[in-house]
């Protein structure tokens, strides 16, 4: 019996095969920003010291707490859907690309713990006997600093690590057009520096310059995600990285 020997052309799979995982991880990516109401949700916390006490309506600080935890879901989930596609160009930065955006998720529960704990001294203490309003303020001012903190780690500065290992993975690879990571590449190291200016209290992280050294990396991650929604990962990357992957494995053997 004569059995018929794939060519290389038949062996490699079809450039769509991967169509199902560049459009789940563009969609992740644009879920990852459903949070932004959440600056403007917890006004009325940062702006009424004694909102612990009754003051104000707190479904806004709970519908922002649920956004954020969605928003850490799906950085997760870009991670685990693009690591297969990222170990074939690089493994060390497919494992910091999962890595950096494990430790975002955590500091954003964080985050979002500290908040809700807010919620609980109100509901839970604010008004019974023997409650002390003054130490209610202090403790949920602390939590708010809790909660500043842990945002500037995980949604700011996680960004930069993000940025610099997919970035890199999708420059070198070409399974996007170069300009865009190019963005990520330039505004991640804007983004450091604006952060290490925070941290030492040069300036706040809502002032403007703040604003501005983060919208290079939020302009990637949408940009990225958009194109990987709409048009997915280029084909001929596609099978030059499944090329490459072959031939790896041909070595090993």
């Amino acid at each position: 019996m004569i059995t018929a020997v794939p060519t290389p052309a038949e062996a490699r799979p079809a450039p769509n095969s991967m169509r199902p995982t560049s459009r789940a991880a563009g969609i992740l990516y644009l879920v990852s920003f459903v949070s932004i109401p959440s600056l403007a949700l917890y006004n009325p916390v940062r702006d009424n010291a004694d909102f612990v006490l009754g003051a104000g309506s707190d479904t806004g600080v709970l519908v922002a707490a649920f956004l954020e935890i969605v928003v850490a879901l799906a950085g997760v989930g870009t991670a685990v859907v693009l690591f297969r596609v990222a170990r074939r160009q690089s493994e060390t930065a497919a494992l910091g690309f999962v890595t950096a955006r494990v430790l975002e998720a955590a500091l954003i529960f964080v985050s979002v713990a500290s908040m809700l704990s807010i919620l609980t001294l109100r509901n839970d203490v604010a008004g019974t006997a023997g409650a002390d309003p003054a130490a209610l303020i202090t403790t949920a001012q602390s939590h708010l600093a809790t909660y500043d903190w842990a945002f500037l780690l995980s949604q700011s500065l996680m960004p930069v690590f993000n940025a610099l290992c997919i970035g890199y993975v999708m420059y070198r690879s070409g399974l996007v057009p170069r300009i865009l990571p190019i963005i990520g590449l330039i505004g991640a190291p804007l983004l450091l520096l604006s952060d290490v200016a925070i941290f030492f209290g040069v300036y706040d992280r809502a002032a403007p310059l703040a604003l501005v050294a983060a919208l290079p990396i939020a302009l990637w991650e949408l940009s990225l995600g958009l194109y990987l929604t709409v048009k997915g990962f280029k084909p001929a990357a596609v099978a030059a990285l499944t090329s490459t992957d072959r031939d790896s494995q041909l070595s090993l053997a």
